[in-house]
């Protein structure tokens, strides 16, 4: 339990973080995913084997990296390979157990979008693009995404679909091939989705604290299911919150 305040985004970035486990192959994403798992690997993680799509295997950056090229990860990493050897022999062989994600969208079945809000033609934004994400979420052994909850990211259905999640439902991903069991967790600073096991609909199975089933279901683009029992996330650490400020030159 932690004696000091925190924000809505520490309590998420700390959420992500408890769900990487010790010794775990943990395939990364820039931004809000790297800052979860570098807390998780200065914590409850020391053995988290953290993977760059730039192919640097087991870095451990003693700053957060600002993008996959950053030098400090190659510096810090136990090997760096070909990009081709991370996909090919590593990823898509199924040897990794964890990818790390964020997105721009996401809809009921937890496909990502990260390439166009609006027409794909004519779009409103253009975003970063798919970069490893694709490959991630089809080959890992199960996907969490992190992401702020809100009606524009939290929609019924994706401009464009990125990274497929669950499809349109059960037996989609079977159907299509892939390997992994996609995204198994959504963790956003409001609280905890995933997906209905029969369903294969994100379903809110969690709440950080201070937060109400009525602000999730408004800052959602659909009918939200929610579990019959909803658990309260435990509050961040002073230590989570310490390595976490740390990182983020937030003390």
């Amino acid at each position: 339990m932690s004696t000091a305040t925190w924000t809505s985004d520490e309590i998420m970035t700390v959420t992500a973080s408890r769900s990487l486990r010790d010794g775990m192959a943990c395939f990364v994403g820039i931004g809000l995913p790297s800052t979860a798992a570098n807390v998780a690997s200065r914590t409850h993680a020391p053995d988290l084997w953290m993977i760059y799509e730039s192919g640097t295997m087991g870095a451990s950056p003693d700053h957060l990296p600002l993008s996959i090229g950053d030098g400090v990860l190659a510096d810090t990493a136990d090997a760096v390979i070909s990009v081709p050897e991370v996909f090919n022999y590593w990823l898509q062989a199924g040897r990794i157990d964890v990818g790390f994600l964020g997105a721009a969208q996401i809809d009921r079945y937890a496909n990502i979008n990260t390439t166009v809000i609006g027409d794909y033609d004519d779009p409103k934004v253009r975003l970063p693009g798919a970069g490893g994400a694709p490959e991630i979420a089809a080959s890992c052994r199960e996907v969490v995404v992190i992401m702020r909850h809100s009606r524009r990211a939290f929609v019924d259905r994706v401009d464009f679909i990125t990274s497929v999640g669950h499809g349109s439902g059960p037996g989609e991903r079977e159907r299509l091939g892939l390997r992994g069991d996609g995204p198994v967790r959504v963790i956003t600073d409001l609280g905890v989705l995933e997906p209905h096991p029969l369903t294969r609909e994100l379903t809110l199975v969690g709440l950080h604290p201070g937060v109400q089933v009525d602000h999730v279901r408004a800052a959602t683009g659909w009918d939200l299911c929610v579990a019959d029992e909803l658990s309260r996330t435990p509050e961040p650490t002073d230590t989570e919150l310490s390595v976490l400020r740390s990182l983020t030159g937030a003390d």
